[in-house]
């Protein structure tokens, strides 16, 4: 497994003062050296231009490409895929049990999980099995939180808010809305029944169904229209959820220039050469929720953040705020009773940038203007909120 980390580079903290934080990337099969790092929340664009909203100003970074076969991670088996969420989990215990060892300077120092889209998902597996393995004495880290950032969390509710939220912003008309609607309920009788392949394969008919009725709408910004994709590739998840991870000039700057600094990716291994298949083997696991480990996490007192983009529609905030008034947690009723507090875009002040509500371990922000990516069209007020979840003075 590759791992790419970031010593905090602040002005005016050193790196012990400040948190360390881990960054998981979606897909399953997208990289987080890669698309996370250069194109939302590292200190160089693709263009190896500085980010003036890196992450790095204000946290270490840890960047993973996990499953196994993402970005420049590798396997020379096929046994070596994850197939699910608790192998993806007790794959990435190995590797924070080895780097916490090799590195004793961030034992002490916060340590928190950021994700986003399927890295939310994993990242609740993940949080849950570092818990036991800190309390086991496994692991030696000062675990202080996750943040599920536009997660797969409960695909169904994502998958079944669709329609409704496409409506509501004129994007489908009686007619679309009713074809989204239907496509919708055959995902969720798939779910039913317990056929999580075939649920898999019906959420992509879903949206192929939501493509033709909008017009190409772009899922992980409603605002901008998706770019015709002339390629014909076997796999329309893949074109349309590991590609946009993995563009040309990505894929050119991380097998060229990249993988030559770094030196150590071994010959055969091509940046994101893996993609596909890591996607292919967890799609038994695709579909399924992971709404009992977030109640697991709250219950036992891990800090959760949920966060999500007003103009995502992959997993748009209607179906994270549906799964959340499901949650089992005793915390829930008092969460609910609030109110939610404003926060300025710290670029415009007056002008509102997003919404938060947090009560005990829970919190959620609404980022507005903000879709799918929500560092890479929001990038101060999600360094913002990163500094509000870390408890850095703002």
């Amino acid at each position: 497994m590759f791992w790419w980390l970031y010593y905090a580079d602040s002005r005016s903290a050193g790196y012990e003062e400040l948190p360390l934080v881990m960054w998981l990337q979606g897909g399953p099969g997208g990289s987080g050296s890669g698309f996370g790092n250069f194109d939302e929340i590292g200190p160089l664009n693709r263009d190896l231009e500085p980010r003036k909203t890196s992450w790095v100003q204000a946290a270490s970074v840890l960047f993973v490409d996990n499953p196994v076969g993402t970005g420049f991670s590798y396997t020379d088996s096929p046994d070596g895929y994850a197939t699910n969420v608790s192998m993806v989990a007790s794959d990435m215990l190995v590797l924070l049990k080895h780097f916490f060892t090799e590195r004793p300077e961030f034992q002490n120092i916060p340590f928190y999980i950021f994700s986003e889209s399927y890295g939310g998902k994993m990242a609740a597996a993940i949080s849950l099995e570092l818990t036991k393995a800190i309390a086991q004495g496994t692991v030696k880290c000062k675990f202080a939180g996750v943040a599920l950032g536009d997660s797969w969390i409960s695909p169904l509710d994502s998958v079944m808010t669709w329609g409704p939220y496409l409506y509501t912003t004129s994007l489908l008309d009686d007619y679309g809305l009713a074809d989204v609607n239907s496509a919708a309920e055959a995902v969720k009788k798939a779910m039913e029944e317990q056929q999580f392949k075939k649920a898999t394969e019906l959420w992509s008919v879903t949206e192929t169904v939501v493509e033709q009725n909008t017009n190409g709408v772009n899922f992980y910004n409603i605002l901008t229209q998706q770019p015709d994709e002339k390629l014909h590739l076997h796999s329309l998840q893949i074109r349309r959820h590991i590609r946009p991870l993995h563009s040309p000039s990505l894929n050119e700057l991380m097998n060229g220039p990249i993988r030559k600094k770094l030196g150590i990716i071994p010959q055969n291994v091509i940046w994101g050469g893996q993609a596909e298949d890591v996607f292919t083997n967890m799609a038994g696991d695709f579909m399924r929720p992971v709404v009992d480990i977030v109640d697991q996490l709250l219950t036992s007192g891990v800090n959760v953040t949920v966060y999500n983009g007003q103009l995502d529609l992959i997993v748009d905030t209607m179906g994270q705020e549906q799964w959340v008034k499901r949650l089992k947690w005793e915390g829930l009723p008092g969460f609910n009773k609030l109110r939610w507090t404003a926060l300025d875009d710290p670029t415009s002040p007056g002008v509102t940038g997003a919404f938060y509500k947090t009560y005990k371990n829970f919190a959620f922000y609404w980022i507005l203007k903000a879709g799918h990516m929500i560092p890479s069209d929001q990038g101060p007020m999600a360094l913002e909120m990163l500094k509000m979840i870390t408890q850095q003075q703002l």
